[in-house]
């Protein structure tokens, strides 16, 4: 399996612009007016769908053409596991009420899908069953909706570039058919013939764009699929098409498979809050107590462009989509501001400078140096008799293994203060249990 790096995550998750409140993820080569609009997590309880959207924004590379991703278009929906905390959003963009409290996203996202520029939309879907064009039981019928390719209807006027979308979705078909993991996952064509036929569906995000003269589909996966991996892997089959299609030429950062696909939505990326603590969301332990944070205003950015943060009573509640992460217990300080960018530590016995937020490795022990102007606390370890444990050697053993914020206890914190005030968190991390 190769390597998966999350250098491009990094970089669009923390600096992705807002339009509103939305979350709109660029990217763009200069002089190019084509480009393609995903939008995933209109539906809060199809998570194939918005987690497809995150990696699209995160882990390819555009070189030609232009890629606009909304990966979590109906954020509180999502967080909810729920299809519309405030009802169906896929049925408010031909009336909305005033006091609607999805009034706002719903025009923002409007909004962006009228700009010249955008070329075509795709709305990402988990669907249930698999479509069929005749009946063959519960799950394979024309009822369902899972794995097709949804269009409103054949074609836009034929002056209009991606018109022709019965064209394009057979052969968006065709391609993820060439690529099927199990052969009941096959996946057609489903026309809604909306104007005519579906009244539900003339409320819907792709008929707003249709109307306006915008190419639009709905890619379904398969609710049924065992999977959230495989759901992924579909959407991304499809979403790779449409790219084709519209000559975006790509790269991405592994090699497109269920196994790859699984190993990412592993990875829950980081967490950094009010620019001096940064925690890794990976492995993490169900609840981290006594994080040291201000009373109101706090600033939380995520790596993962699905990142969100909800209060629950005087805890915060951290969700990567809809999977709940873990829980931060605040402890509420003062902020001290500025404080020195790095410190001191003996490693191994090797003198090193470490950036304040960093973390660092250890084989055996290590030491803060002391720095007369900061106390230094290790949690889960206690110094007796000693309010600063700068200039302690300490070792794996010496913690309680309760403070660890890893499932594996080896990574543990290291808080810094000026006075009464919270500085900056760092973390130290024993490559090995050397308890043994």
């Amino acid at each position: 399996m190769k390597n998966i790096t999350l250098k491009l995550s990094l970089f669009l998750a923390f600096l992705a612009p807002l339009f509103g409140d939305i979350q709109l993820i660029k990217q763009e080569n200069n002089n190019s007016d084509t480009t393609l609009l995903v939008i995933g997590g209109i539906h809060g309880d199809e998570p194939g769908g918005y987690f497809a959207a995150s990696i699209l924004a995160t882990h390819y590379k555009i070189d030609s053409n232009n890629l606009w991703v909304v990966p979590n278009l109906n954020k509180d929906s999502i967080v909810g596991d729920n299809r519309g905390l405030n009802g169906d959003m896929n049925r408010k963009f031909s009336v909305i009420k005033e006091n609607d409290k999805d009034k706002q996203t719903v025009e923002d996202i409007k909004e962006i899908i009228l700009q010249k520029k955008v070329s075509l939309v795709l709305n990402l879907h988990d669907g249930n069953g698999f479509y069929r064009k005749t009946n063959k039981g519960n799950i394979f019928n024309p009822n369902a909706w899972g794995q097709t390719c949804v269009i409103d209807q054949c074609a836009l006027p034929i002056d209009q570039p991606f018109g022709n979308l019965n064209k394009i979705a057979l052969d968006v078909k065709e391609a993820v058919n060439k690529r099927l993991i199990e052969e009941h996952h096959t996946f057609d064509v489903k026309n809604t013939n909306t104007k005519f036929d579906d009244e539900a569906m003339q409320l819907s995000l792709t008929y707003f764009a249709v109307t306006n003269n915008k190419p639009a589909f709905a890619i379904e996966s398969s609710k049924n699929l065992p999977s959230l991996s495989q759901k992924v892997f579909y959407h991304l089959l499809a979403i790779e098409e449409f790219m084709n299609i519209m000559n975006i030429s790509f790269k991405r950062e592994f090699e497109l498979s269920e196994q790859n696909i699984d190993e990412i939505l592993k990875n829950n990326g980081s967490l950094i809050i009010n620019s001096n603590i940064s925690i890794d969301l990976t492995n993490i332990k169900n609840i981290l107590s006594f994080v040291p944070i201000k009373s109101e205003n706090n600033v939380f950015k995520f790596s993962n462009t699905l990142g969100n943060i909800v209060k629950d009573g005087r805890n915060f509640v951290v969700y990567i989509g809809n999977k709940k992460v873990t829980i931060l217990a605040p402890q509420y300080f003062e902020m001290r501001g500025p404080c020195k960018k790095e410190f001191e530590a003996i490693v191994d016995k090797e003198r090193v400078s470490l950036n304040n937020t960093s973390e660092f490795f250890v084989n055996d022990d290590f030491k803060i140096v002391k720095d007369d102007e900061y106390r230094v606390n290790i949690i889960g370890y206690k110094a007796i008799g000693r309010v600063d444990e700068s200039d302690i050697t300490v070792s794996l053993k010496d913690f309680d293994k309760k403070f660890s914020i890893d499932i594996d206890e080896r990574v543990y914190r290291i808080e810094f203060y000026k006075n009464s005030e919270f500085c900056f968190m760092s973390k130290v991390h024993f490559k090995e249990d050397n308890t043994k």
